[in-house]
């Protein structure tokens, strides 16, 4: 009998063993997705996908300005176009000064690791700590103007990247594409560089949080 019954717990140890041995490990919690906003304007909507993990202080930033609706009815007030489908656009307030933020600290492209590659967007600014709520969005690979690196600006900090476009690239080149008014300027600046007729932003929302 107790051979019987030691035979008995043999097989069933033999079985368990197997079955033991191909249990999964667990598997770590996905990370959530990043937050994507759509920018809906009246050239078309461009979604961008918002770097809250490499560029904390910059993104966050970015998404009060939408959270709060300070982009509806702003313009694209500023075409840089170099070439074809090169260059860079900026949005925001611009003159409405009620719409803006307290300033925020910069997050240089050699802490973040991002880089100005097509479709990037980053904060503009002066000095450091000046950022508020002008974007610009880049077209085409603009490293080596907006990164952080030396005479870049004069401080040699760059400007802030944080977040970039993945559906739209198409509206992004009809906005660089808009013709400027040679002679228009906003306080002395940017002459040359501001469309006749600006593209509007009509709302910029979250579509994935």
């Amino acid at each position: 009998m107790m051979q019987t019954t030691r035979r008995a717990l043999l097989v069933v140890l033999a079985w368990a063993g197997p079955a033991l041995a191909q249990t999964p490990a667990p598997q770590p919690a996905a990370e959530p997705p990043l937050p994507r906003v759509a920018i809906v304007t009246t050239a078309g909507t461009l979604t961008v996908e918002v770097e809250v993990k490499r560029a904390p202080i910059t993104a966050a930033n970015f998404l009060r300005y939408v959270d709060q609706k300070r982009l509806d009815g702003v313009s694209f007030y500023r075409i840089v176009k170099v070439g074809p489908e090169f260059g860079f656009v900026q949005f925001g307030p611009h003159t409405d000064a009620k719409k803006y933020l307290p300033p925020i600290k910069h997050e240089p492209t050699t802490l973040t690791g991002l880089s100005h590659t097509d479709g990037t967007l980053s904060v503009a600014r002066l000095g450091l700590g000046t950022a508020r709520g002008e974007f610009t969005i880049s077209v085409g690979d603009q490293r080596r103007a907006l990164d952080a690196a030396p005479g870049v600006p004069a401080d040699g900090q760059g400007y802030a990247a944080f977040a970039r476009v993945v559906d739209g690239r198409d509206v992004l080149v009809k906005i660089l594409d808009t013709p400027v008014d040679p002679t228009k300027a906003s306080n002395g600046a940017f002459k040359g560089e501001m469309p006749a007729a600006p593209v509007k932003v009509i709302t910029a929302r979250r579509v994935l949080k």
